[in-house]
């Protein structure tokens, strides 16, 4: 979808930013900021420390509450929903430290996170069966961990944890991924396999990423978006970006 289709319905895209704000003691730590992200889309977030890129994630999975503005993913509003309530729309949330059972094998930690039905009932029924296995099986291959599934996650490399905690997400089926820099302290081999393993799961889904890592960045955004306190200061393709005198001056010039 392109720049024009703006003019049209915003329930055409996957999620839809517009006027968003929120202010901290008076601070605004995200002024009026309007963004669109299509299905099967990459969008990557880049910018100053301090800019509001975590605030923006923090806003869309309902951590934090917007002062204004408004949150529609697949045309439903989010600024009033709870994080549970979002994570059940289809909405899942890496932070930038690994969140795994360390004491748990791979295999553990993916068949936690499967699905369960939402009530306690269904919990309490949720019994591990053929499709449960093949369905941990898939993940586990798709992030690049199929001969781990044995291991206690304590001795993956910090690469290895990264991928299973995106596979825990994965798992819950998410249509909208969201991950803040994680590619973070990972190797060069890592960062490139963790390239990889979105383009994969972009095919049925759309991830908007957080990252500083302008190499990664380039191997990966279909669209970047350049903040600068909490306001868009350029936005495009990673080559439009990179040439905006004012992204060279406030981000990459540094």
């Amino acid at each position: 979808m392109n720049a024009a289709s703006i003019t049209g319905s915003v329930t055409d895209f996957l999620l839809a930013v517009e006027g968003l704000t929120v202010s901290f003691d008076g601070f605004k730590a995200v002024d009026d900021l309007t963004f669109y992200v299509d299905e099967n889309e990459i969008r990557v977030i880049i910018g100053p420390n301090g800019a509001g890129k975590t605030t923006v994630l923090d806003l869309i999975c309902g951590r934090t509450r917007a002062s204004d503005g408004s949150i529609k993913f697949k045309g439903a509003e989010l600024t009033k929903l709870r994080e549970h309530e979002i994570v059940h729309a289809g909405i899942g949330r890496k932070f930038q430290n690994p969140s795994i059972y360390e004491d748990l094998t791979v295999f553990e930690n993916l068949e936690l996170s499967y699905p369960k039905g939402r009530t306690v009932v269904g919990a309490l029924a949720f019994k591990r069966d053929a499709q449960v296995i093949e369905r941990v099986e898939e993940i586990a291959a798709m992030i690049f961990l199929e001969n781990q599934l044995d291991e206690r996650a304590a001795v993956l490399s910090h690469g290895q944890k990264q991928w299973l905690e995106i596979g825990m997400l994965l798992i819950q089926d998410p249509e909208l991924l969201m991950l803040d820099e994680p590619v973070a302290g990972m190797s060069v081999a890592e960062r490139k396999k963790t390239a990889e393993l979105l383009h994969r799961i972009i095919q049925d889904r759309s991830v908007i990423v957080i990252e500083h890592d302008m190499g990664f960045v380039e191997d990966i955004a279909h669209k970047v978006t350049v903040l600068h306190q909490g306001r868009i200061l350029s936005e495009g393709s990673m080559a439009k970006v990179k040439a905006d005198p004012k992204v060279v001056e406030v981000y990459l010039g540094h």
